[in-house]
């Protein structure tokens, strides 16, 4: 009967099950919209920046090692970058100007700070600078020139640096060479205190000639198994440059003690760095490029010293405080902050998203009832002498509630299998188009969204259920 009754009024019917079809593509498209939201935006979000930073606590120091610590707090997953950084003043001495420099980690920075817009390249080699806006401009430095940059802290011993030959030393000398440009020494001492180890950037001598110093084993070799004070031959054709290296070797230190030293490099610039902020004016090198020119170490060996520690991590405010909490509770050395106009904006963004997902999700869901409840209240009154006559003939009012129940539930549990489909394409077509990324499927929509939309056909055909028991036989059959 239930089938007979459909098929007699296709058309209403249709109607009927394109109003359940649409609400139900809603309901799925929404929903499944607003369940991949926070994903979707945190992925936009992570777009503007750090949503915390880790400092050091009191007196404490913030080393590689602490921060690798820190960062087992929280699910590999969720981290989407990490970014140390060091910053220390560095000199010019071909200008006679300092600048700020920052020592980082580049394939963190991509992650934690995509909005840093780059002309060139990042830094991927030994030796190689990012330069701010504001440097490039104030010093006309270009994408492939050559800067010179030097360290220098306050002395730390009575400057004759032998007490820095200690066994398994790691020492840095510098000296000027030809043309009084700067070549710098890289030394490792063996268990005799003796050379095992030498390494010469002369990159800034003349390139025929004087950088060879920096190159040619034979002559570097006469430096190994030699103690203070060194001498070696010349390099032919390159006597001042080799002098520099013997200078430079004689007056090598410790990291601890080399500020009593002005260390100098020769770094080449890759990228310029713009960003509109006071990045502008920062010169970005690698860690372990900072660590070398400055000899700085953390005094545990847990790697280079850092100020402070940029993360980017997937999670609302909440589960950002708790991270926050159990990181400083794991790690006391640690103060891990909120950067609070990230993830506050964020977690409003995405309430106020959400909010109105639902809102429209209701406004539909309420508007396919009354398409449904209108489109049965007509079937009703098409059929009054039809339940008027079984009224007559014996029909329960139960028989005639269960037929038109029937064909609502039928209707809305069809309606909802269509709506899965559609809505399901509907939401990859918002989410591709919108955020740039597909999303998954969710099998728990499927039974929810059927059993909704069953249910929304239920309500909408209580009203007309309620005309159709209430027909009086009498009234409909009059005059038949």
């Amino acid at each position: 009967m239930i089938t007979a009754s459909l098929l007699r009024r296709r058309s209403r019917m249709l109607i009927a099950l394109l109003s359940i079809g649409i609400g139900a593509t809603i309901l799925s498209g929404l929903v499944t919209i607003a369940y991949d939201v926070p994903r979707q935006m945190g992925a936009q979000f992570r777009s503007y920046g750090a949503n915390m930073i880790l400092l050091p606590a009191g007196d404490t120091v913030l080393t590689e090692g602490t921060l690798e610590k820190a960062l087992e707090v929280i699910p590999e997953e969720n981290i989407a970058g990490a970014s140390p950084y060091r910053y220390v003043r560095l000199d010019m001495p071909s200008r006679q100007q300092s600048f700020t420099a920052a020592g980082t980690d580049f394939s963190q920075v991509v992650k934690t700070s995509p909005y840093f817009s780059v002309e060139g390249d990042y830094p991927s080699n030994p030796r190689e600078i990012l330069i701010g806006k504001e440097i490039a401009d104030t010093i006309g430095a270009k994408i492939g020139s050559s800067i010179q940059l030097s360290y220098k802290g306050s002395a730390s011993d009575d400057g004759n640096g032998a007490a820095d030959w200690t066994a398994g030393a790691h020492l840095m000398g510098s000296a000027e060479g030809f043309n009084e440009a700067v070549l710098t020494v890289e030394l490792t001492l063996d268990e005799d205190a003796r050379i095992a180890s030498i390494d010469v950037d002369a990159s800034s001598q003349t390139e025929e000639i004087g950088a060879l110093v920096g190159t040619d084993r034979e002559y570097l070799d006469q430096f190994i198994g030699q103690t203070l004070p060194v001498s070696a031959d010349a390099l032919s054709g390159a006597t001042i440059s080799s002098q520099a290296v013997v200078n430079a070797v004689n007056s090598a230190r410790s990291g601890e003690n080399a500020q009593a030293l002005e260390l100098t490099g020769i770094y080449n610039v890759t990228g310029i760095l713009s960003t509109g902020g006071e990045e502008e004016a920062y010169i970005f090198m690698s860690l372990t490029d900072l660590s070398k020119l400055t000899g700085e170490e953390a005094p545990d060996g847990s790697g280079s010293v850092l100020d402070v520690a940029e993360l980017s991590v997937f999670a609302d405010v909440n589960e950002l405080e708790a991270y926050s909490e159990d990181i400083k509770r794991e790690n006391p050395e640690i103060n891990p902050r909120l950067v609070k106009r990230v993830a506050h904006s964020e977690a409003s963004v995405l309430g106020k998203l959400q909010a109105l997902v639902i809102l429209v999700t209701v406004v539909v869901l309420l508007l396919t009832m009354i398409c449904v409840s209108t489109t049965m209240m007509a079937v009703v009154s098409e059929r009054r002498r039809e339940i008027g006559l079984r009224k007559a003939l014996g029909a329960s009012d139960r028989s005639i509630r269960t037929e038109f129940l029937g064909e609502g539930l039928f209707l809305g549990g069809l309606g909802g299998l269509m709506g899965v489909a559609l809505g399901f394409g509907f939401a990859q077509f918002v989410s591709v188009h919108v955020f740039g990324s597909a999303i998954r499927f969710q099998p728990l929509l499927l039974p929810v969204t059927v059993v909704v939309s069953m249910l929304i056909a239920a309500v909408s055909c209580q009203l007309p259920i309620k005309r159709a028991v209430a027909i009086d036989p009498a009234i409909v059959l009059k005059g038949e």
